[in-house]
């Protein structure tokens, strides 16, 4: 059986500015139900990606689709069902909150109760603080209002988390969970590695235009099978540690060891050995699954001299 139709499809998408070249034949979908984070290194193209699916930029080549439409095109229809949190700015610094979120209301045929939004967000003793006097994470958490009000079938969150204390992240983190069970599609841009870890479904990483990684969450974090990721201390003896093992052994980055070697009890047994031998102390043990950010790392060291990516 066919699948559904996806909620954001990018298609050989290319994005240039003169003779830079930002987004490079890129490819992949966001589905409804579910979250699909869009990671990179600064510059990697994720913004240009997201002006273009918001209807803001125009492709060079390849194409965009948001519910079936052209953002461009069909820029008035697909604004009706977007919801897009910008990271900062965008509001007028004297509107207070439950102004503001009225009046975005207004645009839309059947909003939220704006009253009800602001409890939801937690601002709800806030509503009639100017923006200006809002602290920064407070003004995200109004963003993220302002994004939901029209009851969105596609949602962009640009770093959503950033500025908010340990409460105001989890509530982002369960509002992006009713969004997900709601059957919204979010579209989920962040640096924030331990936030796309915790809510994204799928995962799209891209480094220097393209896309170097893009899969099901699990999929990407289920690593190579035979490898043994550990910490301990910077600049161990990697080829006599790799002898040991019988298998070769990387320092990844300081302190940081990547062991390519099936995670049986005896390759466990033989490294522990190995380093109290040493005296080195070990830290966290990872076997098979990884972090995302050792497969974000591993995937984009690689500089390359010259590049100005948007």
């Amino acid at each position: 059986m066919a699948d559904p139709p996806a909620a954001v499809e990018v298609d050989e998408l290319v994005v240039r500015y003169g003779e830079l070249t930002a987004v490079d034949h890129l490819s992949f979908r966001a589905d409804a139900g579910q979250v699909t984070a869009l990671l990179g290194p600064n510059g990697a193209g994720k913004t240009s990606t997201i002006e273009t699916a918001e209807g803001y930029r125009r492709p060079a080549a390849g194409r965009v689709r948001v519910l079936g439409l052209d953002p461009v095109a069909d820029h008035a229809e697909v604004v009706r069902s977007l919801g897009i949190m910008l990271q900062r700015g965008g509001v007028y610094p004297g509107i207070r909150p439950l102004e503001a979120i009225e009046l975005f209301a207004a645009y839309y045929d059947e909003p939220l109760d704006p009253r009800a939004l602001l409890e939801r967000v937690g601002l709800g003793d806030r509503q009639s603080t100017t923006w200006r006097r809002l602290s920064g994470g407070e003004q995200q958490r109004l963003s993220l209002a302002l994004a939901l009000v029209g009851r969105p079938r596609v949602v962009v969150l640009d770093e959503p988390t950033a500025g908010l204390d340990v409460t105001g992240r989890q509530l982002v983190h369960r509002i992006v969970g009713e969004l997900r069970d709601d059957g919204v599609a979010v579209l989920l841009a962040t640096h924030d590695l331990a936030d796309a870890e915790a809510l994204a479904d799928h995962v799209v990483i891209i480094d220097h235009g393209v896309a170097v990684a893009d899969g099901p969450l699990d999929r990407i974090l289920s690593g190579e099978g035979d490898e043994i990721r550990f910490t301990s201390t910077p600049g161990l003896d990697v080829d006599a540690l790799g002898g040991h093992l019988g298998a070769p052994v990387e320092e990844v980055r300081p302190g940081t060891y990547l062991a390519r070697r099936a995670p049986d009890p005896a390759a466990v047994a033989a490294l522990t050995a190995w380093l109290a031998e040493r005296g080195a102390a070990l830290g966290e043990l990872r076997a098979g699954r990884q972090r995302l950010e050792d497969v974000f790392v591993r995937l984009t060291a690689e500089p390359t001299a010259g590049e100005d990516r948007r």
